[in-house]
């Protein structure tokens, strides 16, 4: 049965589209760090790891001999408890004492973590210096329960779960003090754009040459010296600036659930396709767009608008009024229950052809 094409599109007008520096990077190339451990998961319900999970059973001697307990490893049985790995992501500026949600993963043959408890376990960072510890019950958001005659019932995935504020940071995972005379902004997503236009949002607020971009993901910013004093505040004024970010335009296609996802700035240009027994033609005429009165920094432009016309042999004709971007094409073919996979088809074509004026990733 073929699936109908999902479309998601990313609106970006020009009143809605600004963004707070806070959301489109971070300063001095602070903003997280991962941690993970590994540990164990008690109080299982006979749904933990089998003899097989050699590491689970000398985790458990391990454990135990640390509490004066010695038991040979053969005469174990582990199905009470699963060896886990635990992870994390932490905001750099964490302090000791904070605590936080951890993840929890088996890694041994258990069937179920629902009911478990997860004993202390150190996480470390990638310098491998232990910065906290995590402890606590695990919540699962599914279940999977069996019975001795082999019948099965289970929901969602019952081998990983979290550990709600379960973990306990011990020490700083940054120890640098924020500059009061120039700090730096990093983009998350490097552009040169969004770079110049962070910096022209700095200046105009705090005054000329403040900020200076060094390239498409880096900015520098020199701190006013009336500000030196109280750089939290100007950080704070600093982060919530408003810029309006430019992206690449980009068309990302999911043939398993048939997703398309593309932004505001993806544009066909006219042309024509046959696939099979579909044929599209996509037309494309110039328009005069003025600006409201009273409108500054806007000029009358031209811009093209275009329409779209979809036909299959078994369907009837489908004609597309308006500007023919992604999500009319796509609603298009959505209409006559195209298959994603002839749809990923049509759009490689698209491309090859420089029609579509975008990058195309499939995944």
């Amino acid at each position: 049965m073929k699936k109908l094409i999902i479309l998601i599109t990313l609106f970006s007008l020009t009143q809605l589209n600004a963004q707070r520096i806070k959301d489109l990077g971070f300063i001095n190339g602070e903003s997280s760090e991962q941690i993970i451990g590994y540990g164990l998961v008690v109080g299982l319900s006979g749904t933990g790891d089998s003899q097989r999970s050699s590491f689970t059973v000398q985790s458990i001697t391990s454990m135990l001999k640390r509490f004066g307990i010695t038991v040979p490893q053969n005469n174990l049985r582990t199905r009470n408890v699963a060896a886990v790995m635990v992870t994390a992501t932490l905001d750099t500026y964490l302090k000791p004492g904070t605590k936080f949600d951890v993840n929890v993963a088996s890694l041994g043959d258990a069937r179920s973590l629902e009911g478990g408890t997860l004993l202390m376990s150190p996480l470390s960072g990638i310098s491998g210096d232990v910065y906290g510890f995590a402890q606590g019950p695990i919540s699962v958001g599914g279940f999977d329960v069996r019975t001795r005659t082999g019948s099965r019932n289970a929901k969602n995935h019952a081998l990983a779960g979290r550990v709600p504020q379960g973990g306990n940071l011990q020490k700083a995972l940054s120890t640098s003090e924020i500059s009061t005379s120039e700090i730096t902004i990093y983009l998350k997503e490097p552009d040169l754009t969004t770079a110049s236009n962070v910096m022209d949002a700095v200046n105009t607020t705090f005054g000329d040459e403040t900020a200076k971009a060094v390239d498409a993901s880096e900015i520098r910013v020199t701190v006013p010296g009336e500000r030196q004093d109280n750089i939290i505040g100007f950080l704070s004024e600093l982060e919530g600036l408003n810029v309006e970010p430019d992206f690449v335009a980009k068309v990302v296609l999911n043939e398993r659930t048939g997703t398309v996802v593309s932004g505001s700035h993806v544009r066909i240009q006219p042309v024509t396709i046959s696939h099979g027994g579909l044929n599209i033609v996509i037309d494309s005429y110039p328009i005069i767009a003025t600006p409201s009165p009273f409108t500054s920094g806007v000029d009358t432009k031209v811009v093209y608008d275009q329409t779209a016309y979809a036909s299959q042999d078994s369907s009837g004709t489908i004609a597309i009024d308006g500007a023919s971007n992604i999500q009319e094409v796509a609603a298009a073919l959505n209409s006559l229950k195209v298959a994603p996979r002839d749809i990923i088809a049509i759009f490689q074509a698209l491309k090859e052809a420089g029609a579509l004026v975008a990058e195309l990733v499939i995944i």
